[in-house]
């Protein structure tokens, strides 16, 4: 089975997303404060240090323990590969 190049590493606490590795909190608490503390942080974008980038890791980061999250997360996946034409299975071809 291929490595998933967006994935989170339980074993070293880890949120790999391509090359870039992140640490996470091992507990699940832990990961929901984090990623709700990010998405927060991130609305707040307009002020120094925090940043609008904060809102989708904080998204990524909550989509691995809360499934309505999970799930939207692989639809705007599966519908941004659509759009760049990566699977070939676009409608009205």
């Amino acid at each position: 089975m291929p490595e998933r190049r967006y994935r989170l590493d339980h074993a070293r606490g880890r949120l790999v997303l391509g090359g870039l590795e992140i640490p996470v909190p091992r507990s699940r608490a832990g990961r929901i404060v984090t990623g709700t503390a990010l998405v927060g942080g991130g609305f707040l974008g307009f002020l120094p240090i925090l940043g609008f980038w904060m809102v989708p890791l904080g998204l990524i980061v909550l989509s691995h323990d809360i499934p309505a999250v999970r799930r939207r997360r692989r639809r705007l996946t599966v519908w941004w590969s659509r759009r760049k034409g990566g699977s070939g299975t676009r409608r009205g071809n």
